[in-house]
């Protein structure tokens, strides 16, 4: 009898153990939930979550604030909107994503197009093109372009025919809906920081063993012709190259993997420089990129050539050398060969990372009202915040619908996307610019008959082949 009851005893005590050991992973999953971010579910088909899948997106959890659940098996058509994108940008088929107090099902399975659910189509600005679009396109069925990067990728989309296709928009540019402009820059401390610094003293020294600039490209001859500057100028003063852009000097063996270049060590190389020539590959306006974040973060001044609105964006009035504000290359090197024997001079340019006073206000406000994070993981990342931008604006006109209201209707302007014609430094016959001539150019000029033939196709609102768009892009 007393064994019996000892059994009983511990019986009890396991079944009590047991019971708290659920009512405490309860109350945790339950913690988890209210900070739920995203949900994701593996296959709408048979709605079955693999352990294969949770395995590979299990560092989404602890980054992303994501929470997946085994028993979310299958998406309920009838209450969750579907925005598929159709570029395959994300590489997921199925995934309910929250975005405040709004939920969208996200997925690149194009079996969707059709669904009555169905309420918007994302495209990936590099990835779009006439081989295959959503057509017809309903009138409930918006259309969002997400597109960072340079112009280069795809010149139709910079040209009011094809740019004012789309609802939503997030570029670079500061005028579209989710602007995209800092997309390089962590943010306001990382440019403040003093880590890679190197006193002016000891760059005076090194001076001895190095050029005044360093110059670090390895796509060459983009439209922005760059290369064609940087070869005059060096004509007139010493300039350090270590990419295979007009190469004159090798970086250590280790350093030579392009993914490298935000290698610490590398970033203490380029901070022994006074200045650095912070090129960007396309003259377009907002489109800024790590050409000249880098530079102001390693304390070394960016001589800049890029956006034409790049003052807007300095951390102050003095922080970088512009090189439209002179004439000539020659002209260029003289001012930089003087400040290089000016300290007081030199250093005026570097005051404000000294201080850690950033003066511009638009700058400061860019950064702290953005609704996305680079390389945060307790933030949203910019795709994130696209995805939820569309996701917010389709509800909001479910909403004005059940309450009998017409929806709301958004639409791309011409200065979400804008880039001008590709132009050479220079018309001189001695310089070389084969590549404009031969590529950026008429490649440009033909993205414009692109734009206006796609244009075209699209108001018939009917499937098209490649056949008749290029028959319409060379038509006389």
């Amino acid at each position: 009898m007393i064994r019996i009851g000892r059994k009983k005893l511990w019986a009890s005590f396991f079944c009590f153990t047991a019971f708290f050991f659920l009512l405490v992973t309860r109350q945790v999953v339950l913690e988890l939930g209210k900070s739920e971010r995203k949900i994701k579910v593996s296959s709408l088909q048979d709605g079955s979550l693999k352990l294969e899948e949770q395995r590979k997106h299990a560092y989404q959890f602890f980054n992303k604030q994501e929470l997946y659940s085994n028993t979310r098996r299958v998406l309920d058509a009838d209450r969750h909107p579907i925005l598929l994108w159709w570029s395959p940008l994300t590489g997921e088929t199925g995934r309910l994503g929250q975005c405040g107090q709004d939920v969208c099902f996200f997925t690149i399975k194009r079996t969707y197009q059709h669904n009555h659910m169905t309420k918007a189509f994302l495209f990936y600005g590099t990835d779009f093109n006439i081989d295959s679009l959503p057509l017809p396109r309903k009138r409930h069925h918006d259309w969002a372009l997400f597109h960072e990067e340079s112009p280069k990728n795809n010149y139709k989309l910079f040209h009011k025919p094809t740019i004012t296709l789309f609802n939503h928009t997030a570029t670079f540019s500061r005028h579209s809906h989710l602007p995209l402009t800092t997309q390089y820059l962590e943010g306001i401390e990382v440019i403040k920081s003093l880590r890679y610094m190197v006193p002016l003293q000891k760059k005076n020294s090194l001076r001895k063993g190095l050029a005044p600039l360093v110059y670090v490209q390895s796509d060459c001859d983009p439209p922005s012709d760059r290369d064609s500057y940087v070869r005059q100028l060096m004509s007139y003063i010493q300039v350090d190259s270590y990419g295979e852009c007009l190469h004159n000097r090798d970086l250590p063996p280790h350093l030579k993997n392009p993914a490298s270049m935000d290698d610490s060590n590398f970033y203490r190389i380029l901070a022994q420089y006074k200045f650095i020539l912070a090129f960007e590959n396309a003259v377009c306006e907002d489109y800024i990129t790590e050409k000249l974040w880098r530079p102001l973060k390693l304390g070394v001044v960016p001589v800049y050539y890029g956006s034409p609105s790049i003052t807007d964006w300095l951390p102050s009035n003095k922080s970088a050398i512009l090189v439209t504000r002179f004439s000539h290359p020659r002209e260029l090197a003289h001012y930089i060969k003087a400040l290089d024997t000016n300290d007081q001079e030199y250093e005026a340019y570097l005051e404000w990372k000294l201080k850690g006073a950033i003066s511009n206000q638009r700058l400061l406000t860019a950064i702290q009202e953005r609704k996305w994070g680079v390389q945060d993981i307790t933030q949203d990342n910019y795709i994130d915040a696209f995805e939820c931008m569309v996701c917010n604006r389709v509800w909001e006109n479910i909403r004005r619908q059940e309450k009998g209201l017409s929806p709301r209707r958004w639409n791309a302007q011409v200065n979400h996307l804008s880039c001008p014609k590709p132009e050479a430094f220079s018309s001189s016959p001695n310089i070389r610019w084969t590549s404009l001539q031969q590529m950026w150019i008429p490649s440009f000029e033909q993205s414009k008959k692109e734009a206006q033939a796609l244009r075209q196709l699209l108001e018939r609102n009917m499937n098209f082949t490649t056949q008749e768009f290029w028959t319409l892009v060379f038509k006389e």
